[in-house]
Parts: C-alpha cells; sequence; structure tokens
C-alpha cells in the first residue's frame, strides 16, 4: 500500500509544470522601493489553461516575466518543470525560452520586413532546426492558425487579428509546452478577441499545451478553467483548476 501511494504521488510531481515558492520581486526607483511581487505561492500544472488579473501595478506582467525566465526574483524560489531556474546559466536559461516557452504579446511585435513566413520560421532557426523541417512546420502553423495562404504577406499588409495569428504560430515555432500570452486581445475588437482566445482554447486542448493568459478583461478569463487574481503582488483568489465551465 505504502508503494502504491508512493507512486501516485510521484505521478502527480511531474504533473506540476511551474512552481512558485514565496517570490518577491522589488525595483528601485529613484530613493522608492517598489514590491512588485510579494512572497508570491503558485502552482501550475501541465495541461492548465488558466488567467491572472489584477489591477494595473498588481504585478500580472511581472509574474509572467518571472516564468518566463525573462526577470529573476529578488527572493524566493521559481522551479520550471522541477528545474530550479536560478541554479541555472544564461545559456540553459536561453534554451528553455526559445524552445519551452511560447511568448504572444498585445502589441503583436512581429518583424515589419519579415513575412508572415519569415516571423514564424525565425525561432525555429535561432534553434538551429534543418531547413526542410523548417518550411514543413512553418506551412503547417500558418495553416493552422488559418493563414497559409497569406505566408508572404508582411505586418503591414494584415489586419490587427491576422498579425496576432502570426504570433501565435510563432510562439508554437519550436513545439513550446507552455504559452505565456500578455494581454493578447487588448489591441483587438471583441470578436477578433474572441477568436484569439478561442484559437488558444483549441490548442491548449487538443495539443495539451499549458497556456497562461494576463488579461483585464472578464470575457476572456471566463473562457479559461482557473481565473487567478493578484492585487499589490499576491494573490487574493485563486479558483480551482476546472472549476469554471469547460
Amino acid at each position: 500500500m505504502k508503494e502504491g501511494k508512493s507512486k501516485g504521488k510521484a505521478k502527480a510531481a511531474k504533473e506540476v509544470l511551474v512552481e512558485l515558492t514565496k517570490v518577491s520581486k522589488r525595483y528601485k526607483m529613484g530613493d522608492t522601493i517598489v514590491k512588485a511581487l510579494d512572497k508570491l505561492d503558485l502552482t501550475i500544472t501541465e495541461g492548465e489553461m488558466m488567467s491572472v488579473m489584477g489591477p494595473s501595478g498588481s504585478g500580472k506582467s511581472t509574474l509572467l516575466n518571472i516564468i518566463g525566465c525573462i526577470d529573476n526574483p529578488t527572493d524566493g524560489r521559481v522551479c520550471i518543470d522541477g528545474r530550479d531556474v536560478s541554479e541555472l546559466k544564461d545559456a540553459e536559461l536561453t534554451r528553455i525560452r526559445l524552445t519551452e516557452i511560447g511568448f504572444i504579446f498585445q502589441q503583436f511585435y512581429l518583424i515589419p520586413t519579415l513575412t508572415a513566413y519569415e516571423n514564424v520560421e525565425l525561432p525555429m532557426r535561432e534553434a538551429r532546426v534543418g531547413a526542410d523541417e523548417r518550411r514543413e512546420r512553418t506551412l503547417g502553423l500558418l495553416e493552422l492558425v488559418g493563414l497559409k495562404d497569406r505566408d508572404k504577406h508582411y505586418p503591414n499588409q494584415l489586419s490587427g487579428g491576422e498579425q496576432q495569428r502570426v504570433a501565435i504560430a510563432r510562439a508554437l515555432a519550436n513545439n513550446p509546452r507552455l504559452i505565456l500570452a500578455d494581454e493578447p486581445t487588448g489591441e483587438l475588437d471583441t470578436k477578433t478577441a474572441m477568436r484569439i482566445i478561442e484559437l488558444l482554447k483549441e490548442l491548449n486542448r487538443n495539443k495539451g499545451i499549458t497556456v497562461i493568459i494576463v488579461t483585464h478583461d472578464p470575457r476572456v478569463a471566463n473562457e479559461t478553467r482557473r481565473v487567478v487574481s493578484l492585487q499589490d503582488g499576491a494573490v487574493v483568489g485563486d479558483t480551482p483548476p476546472l472549476a469554471a465551465k469547460e
């Protein structure tokens, strides 16, 4: 019996993708110390689709940057798939950002001098994926987001919704386990925004990708299965996983 319980616990432990323990982040602004995160605890299991809400200055984007290995906490421990990222070298962190995490931003951040195809392909080049695989994967991703026929178009030739779909395809370029989306619908009209969220839901449901969305929009949050609320850098609300409608 003990052995069976032990195996069950080990299996559950493997399902934890992101774990933050007593994470704080402080910035110095002149003579003032700003506390962006305050001893925050958060566990995210593989395959979740969750949103992070809170007023401006509550620490939402800081939290996303720390989970994405873009920023380091002042105090506390951050584990990605069981690895304490504070113990990793810069090259290892770069590799995690490139191959395990996909980033989607409100402003799209597509390179204006590259076509949709080239924007999606770029992360694969950086990861040294072979030319044939790059082409197959890029065209497949553009087809996935409904833009295969727009592969030769530049960002200024695409609508806002199309640009965001290219950004999603780019985020998927190296088959990440985790997508971090910072206000991905903030620049879009309501109808287009809901199409983007539906696409993220499909990726989560069909590919098992863990999705974390920072949003101010309760309509977006309502489409996720877990909502974490922040205030003054701390978690003040957390619906259980799968509490909301599927």
